[in-house]
């Protein structure tokens, strides 16, 4: 599998994300959890990111149902999913993002077949099929709750891989922002084994290039590296120095 580099996107506005898909990112992360995002901006953004041929993921805010099957049915091509703290909303997430048999997701033409116009859209078992092979759910872990259940949420039929939040599973872990505390090192050990033994994805963020560098050196499939006003910030005091 090709190890794959993404960013987060929370500036806003159509030129940015333009700019970010000309990089030759694999994806961006539409962030609605932190960004002040709409649906039908989110809807803008995934178009932009499709014309440069990146993949828009989305991290929602909620594992809720409304939250998954809308970003869906608008053309995200994957899913972030924060605060897990119990394997139910991880089952929940299958049964609302992927279509039967390994969910109950809700089917109507969208804009991801031009409303039934492409042709595969025109076989509604194909179109299921297929979404439910491209289309890619990653329960974030940055809890204690998820990273004690990671061996069983990991291993969920219908859960593509697993997407890391160091900064925050450091704060839960009470050693806040200490990435290279050796304690948390060994949680991320642990999630990255998790994933590969259930024969799943394995991502994470990284805040600085040495650490990227690293997670790939370590097996990661994945990295996001930093988030569009941090990298935009540090180019622009670099250039002051």
């Amino acid at each position: 599998m090709k190890q794959t580099v993404g960013t987060f996107f929370e500036l806003g506005g159509r030129n940015t994300m333009e700019v970010l898909a000309a990089a030759g990112l694999d994806y961006i992360v539409i962030d609605r959890e932190h960004g002040c995002f709409s649906a039908e901006e989110t809807a803008d953004y995934i178009r932009v990111a499709e014309l440069g041929n990146t993949l828009p993921y989305v991290r929602i805010p909620a594992g809720s149902r409304t939250e998954v099957l809308h970003m869906l049915d608008i053309g995200a091509r994957g899913l972030i999913v924060p605060n897990i703290t119990d394997i139910q909303q991880v089952k929940d997430l299958v049964e609302y993002g992927k279509f039967p048999p390994l969910g109950k997701r809700g089917y109507c033409p969208n804009r991801t077949t031009v409303y039934g116009a492409k042709e595969w859209g025109r076989n509604p078992l194909a179109y299921m099929k297929e979404t439910n092979r491209r289309v890619k759910l990653y329960p974030q872990c940055e809890t204690l709750e998820a990273l004690e259940h990671i061996e069983e949420i990991a291993a969920i039929d219908g859960v593509d891989g697993i997407f890391i939040g160091p900064l925050d599973l450091s704060i839960a872990m009470g050693i806040p922002l200490q990435t290279d505390h050796p304690d948390l090192q060994a949680a991320i050990s642990r999630i990255l084994a998790a994933c590969h033994a259930a024969g799943k994805e394995a991502l994470i963020f990284a805040g600085r290039k040495e650490d990227e560098e690293r997670y790939f050196a370590q097996g990661f499939d994945s990295v996001a590296l930093g988030l569009d006003a941090m990298i935009l910030l540090d180019a622009y005091r670099n250039l002051l120095k």
